[in-house]
């Protein structure tokens, strides 16, 4: 199979060379930009008899005069096709193919693992390490400490970072559970939503609010909660209140804008 999936991308590949050398020579020279030059002439002056800007008797001698032209305009021969060129082409559509999987043959290792994969397995091999270390330091110390409270953080970012979602949301609780800050909760409340926990983002959100109500991530978690709840009346209104709140020169009001477009 995968010596035919090679040879159809030979084929795909060299299909525009192949079809330069079936289609047949296009005449180019003077000629033809003459018949361009007098088929567009002979087009504008019906456009202009339409129009009612040239009478019948003007049209008629202004078409002849762009006929007569036509007709004069020398001939010119296409220019020869070089025999020996159709040759290299042909013979280029089966020596590419030939050499490239020759090449292939020569120093190709099909069997081998691709190297991308490796390095990406060894990287998450020692995330896994570093991650169990980090681990480890958190439960050495005292587990309601700021210095706990500072490696659930780190802990995780680095979990939502590597996408398990799970995880993170674990860690970000750790370090709630330790001390309450409005900006820890709207990352946890955001996960919660991402994971369809729409009552435990609600507790979490109105929580943080009680502690800075003017946040505008919470603010639009609130109105993204609404509308994830089926209630977009409710998170039109949150959203319009915290876009009227908004800087123009907010890096967040084009999001907010273009998901107050896409509420029903």
């Amino acid at each position: 199979m995968i010596w035919l999936l090679f040879l159809a991308l030979a084929a795909l590949a060299l299909a525009p060379l192949g079809l330069a050398l079936l289609r047949p020579p296009r005449p180019q020279g003077r000629r033809e930009a003459d018949l361009a030059l007098y088929q567009a002439q002979l087009a504008e002056l019906a456009r202009d008899h339409a129009a009612g800007r040239l009478d019948e008797a003007a049209f008629t001698a202004a078409r002849t005069e762009v006929q007569r032209r036509l007709l004069a305009a020398p001939a010119e021969p296409a220019p020869p096709t070089n025999p020996r060129s159709a040759a290299l082409l042909a013979a280029g559509l089966f020596l590419i193919p030939a050499g490239g999987i020759a090449l292939y043959l020569w120093h190709g290792a099909p069997d081998v693992p691709a190297a991308p994969y490796v390095e990406r397995a060894a990287a998450a091999a020692r995330d896994d390490a570093l991650l169990a270390q980090l681990r480890s330091r958190i439960e050495s110390v005292p587990p309601q400490s700021e210095g706990a409270r500072q490696g659930w953080l780190l802990l995780g970012n680095a979990e939502r970072g590597r996408g398990r979602m799970d995880a993170a949301a674990e860690a970000f609780s750790r370090a709630l559970a330790i001390r309450f800050d409005a900006g820890v909760a709207a990352e946890l409340a955001e996960l919660q939503i991402g994971r369809g926990e729409m009552e435990a983002a609600a507790t979490i959100i109105t929580e943080a609010m009680r502690q800075d109500a003017r946040d505008p991530r919470l603010r639009f978690l609130s109105g993204l909660l609404e509308a994830r709840a089926g209630r977009p009346q409710n998170a039109r209104a949150t959203w319009q209140a915290l876009l009227a709140d908004t800087p123009p020169e907010a890096p967040w009001r084009p999001f907010l804008e273009r998901e107050l477009q896409n509420l029903p």
